[in-house]
């Protein structure tokens, strides 16, 4: 890689770390092409994306961003994972990180905050964005939901008494015309 590469790389994920809310730090010793592409593809699916680094490059691609606490975090065969979403990139690395021992979570940031291993997992724990989209949608709709219901209710209420009142008069005029 040439200077200007490097200059290049260092210049695109700063600006992706410009617009992200989570930054995980993973080791990936010993890990297949394969599984590389299965994980950004996971990554990708979610929001999220995973790049490979370079320690340095990535060092000098914190700088002047919110993630600058992450500095010494960049030891070993390294990687980020980064979303907007600040669950997305940690779900995916927590679960992938479950099922592949080469596959390591080493720490992250949400925002400024920096978390650890455990943090990074927690984190994963939460329910996505859109997962609480989707449940404040739930909340809203049942309400509306039980109030058509109610509405609804003395109108049919009144419909069954005068039917049964009709079925009634029916009985009674058949019973007189029997008679």
């Amino acid at each position: 890689m040439d200077r200007t590469q490097k200059e290049e790389t260092v210049a695109a994920l700063h600006a992706a770390l410009q617009e992200t809310g989570l930054v995980v730090v993973t080791q990936q010793s010993g890990m297949t092409v394969a599984e590389v592409t299965d994980l950004r593809r996971k990554m990708r699916a979610a929001g999220a994306s995973f790049k490979v680094t370079k320690n340095r490059l990535a060092r000098i691609a914190l700088k002047g961003t919110q993630f600058e606490g992450l500095d010494g975090l960049f030891k070993g065969p390294t990687a980020v994972a980064y979303s907007k979403d600040p669950v997305a990139a940690a779900k995916v690395a927590a679960d992938y990180a479950k099922g592949n021992d080469k596959f390591k979570i080493v720490g992250g940031s949400l925002g400024t905050q920096n978390l650890d291993v455990e943090g990074v997992k927690a984190l994963a724990s939460l329910p996505s964005l859109d997962e609480l989209r989707g449940k404040l949608l739930g909340m809203i709709q049942t309400p509306a939901t039980r109030i058509a219901g109610i509405l609804q209710a003395p109108g049919a209420q009144l419909a069954r008494v005068l039917a049964a009142h009709a079925a009634k008069d029916d009985s009674a005029t058949e019973q007189g015309e029997a008679a």
